[in-house]
């Protein structure tokens, strides 16, 4: 059975930075494309950065380049997001999903995190 826990999350003021962990089931961690995804009020859920764990190669959504990076530890099958530089508009709640193909959609992927909130001040 794939298990994502997402932690990580809280609240900071904008131009704050936080990270996010998300801890995979060893046997779905190197058979599957990982990513980020979030909700954020009144949208719907969008990729946010995705990584392909066996060659690193990454993908990230326009609105987050340059601040957020997305970043694994193979030792401890656990996927990492790094964000920076924090906005209002970041406000929302961040999953961890697995799936078969390294794409921003999030109808790609199959398996998911119950989510951590991010808040945002400005």
């Amino acid at each position: 059975q794939v298990q994502l826990v997402e932690s990580g999350g809280g609240s900071v003021q904008a131009g704050g930075s936080l990270r996010l962990s998300c801890t995979v089931s060893r046997d779905a961690y190197n058979r599957y494309c990982m990513g980020w995804f979030r909700q954020t009020p009144g949208k719907e859920r969008e990729g946010v950065a995705t990584i392909y764990t066996r060659g690193q190669s990454t993908t990230y959504a326009n609105f987050v380049k340059g601040r957020f990076t997305i970043a694994q530890d193979n030792a401890k099958n656990t996927l990492y997001l790094q964000m920076n530089d924090l906005k209002p508009e970041d406000t929302g709640m961040y999953y961890c999903a697995a799936g078969g193909y390294c794409t921003l959609d999030p109808g790609e992927y199959r398996y998911w995190g119950q989510g951590t909130q991010v808040t945002v001040s400005s």
